[in-house]
């Protein structure tokens, strides 16, 4: 009789304990991962890359200048509930360039046209939304443009820093802390430059469009 009265209190001591372990993994919280922080205020700086794509028309031809463009950007950002008010400003190398002939009066002339470099300094005006960034963009821009025109029996070149305006929007991803990625568009406008050779006068002027991917660090 002793020997059945023990067994019979393990058993129930071993229910007992097995309830409570199954009770205490019940109300154990789920581990969730920590959720990234999205906070836009402070100094920020990273790298960019895409294309640009001009039209560029002048008094004797209309042709497209394209290339590859990279480089660099700074600024600070303001974050006030879902708004955002920032500065930035970038610099920029450029492999944009045409070539073009005409035939003026008989003599052929070849017009070629580089956008070496561009800088911007832009305010930025964006809507948060969790991690997203969505903003518009606009301001000032520099813009290094030549414009060649040579013959046969001469050549002559303008080759200036050009003031110039830019607007544009773009949106931008806090993937992890401190780091996003932006996707951005920006059309510049360089107004005109002018040469003559041989008393034929070309008055060049680039309007361009800019895409690019960038990544930022934000201190």
């Amino acid at each position: 009789m002793r020997k059945r009265m023990l067994v019979l209190a393990a058993a129930v001591l071993g229910l007992t304990a097995s309830s409570a372990f199954a009770a205490d993994l019940g109300v154990r919280a789920p581990v969730t991962p920590a959720p990234v922080a999205t906070t836009w205020t402070g100094f920020y700086a990273g790298l960019n890359a895409g294309g640009g794509w001009a039209n560029v028309s002048s008094d004797n031809v209309s042709s497209d200048l394209s290339g590859f463009v990279g480089g660099g950007q700074l600024g600070y950002n303001w974050e006030s509930s879902n708004w955002l008010l920032g500065i930035e400003g970038d610099f920029q190398g450029s492999a944009q360039s045409t070539s073009d002939s005409a035939t003026i009066l008989g003599i052929p002339f070849t017009v070629d046209q580089d956008l070496q470099w561009f800088a911007t300094l832009r305010g930025r005006l964006g809507y948060v939304s969790g991690p997203w960034l969505f903003y518009v963009t606009g301001g000032a821009a520099w813009v290094n443009y030549k414009l060649t025109v040579s013959a046969p029996g001469g050549s002559v070149d303008d080759e200036t820093t050009k003031a110039a305006w830019t607007v544009g929007g773009g949106v931008e991803w806090m993937f992890v802390p401190r780091w996003s990625a932006k996707l951005e568009y920006l059309y510049i406008d360089t107004g005109e430059t002018s040469v003559t050779l041989f008393d034929v006068p070309f008055n060049a002027r680039a309007k361009d469009n800019i895409v690019r991917v960038g990544v930022n660090y934000h201190f």
